[in-house]
């Protein structure tokens, strides 16, 4: 299983994400450059991600990224 906690750390080297919920996109850790790079590292892995078909919510926080991918790779 991924942390995402780690890897959202390796692309934006940013302690404040390694607390599950931190606040991504209000404290403007992830602009759209760490998105792309994060979407294209979560196919790399193996995921299955359509960055058209994600809410915000979502991408809210590490802990609500990591549910999600939970949800998708046990379908």
């Amino acid at each position: 299983m991924i942390d995402v906690c780690k890897l959202l750390y390796e692309l934006c080297d940013d302690k404040a994400v390694l607390n599950p919920d931190c606040e991504l996109l209000e404290s403007g850790i992830l602009d759209s450059l760490a998105f792309i790079e994060l979407f294209s590292k979560l196919e790399d892995l193996g995921y299955e991600v359509f960055p058209t078909r994600i809410s915000r919510e979502v991408l809210k926080t590490p802990k609500s990224i990591q549910d999600y991918l939970n949800s998708i790779k046990n379908k």
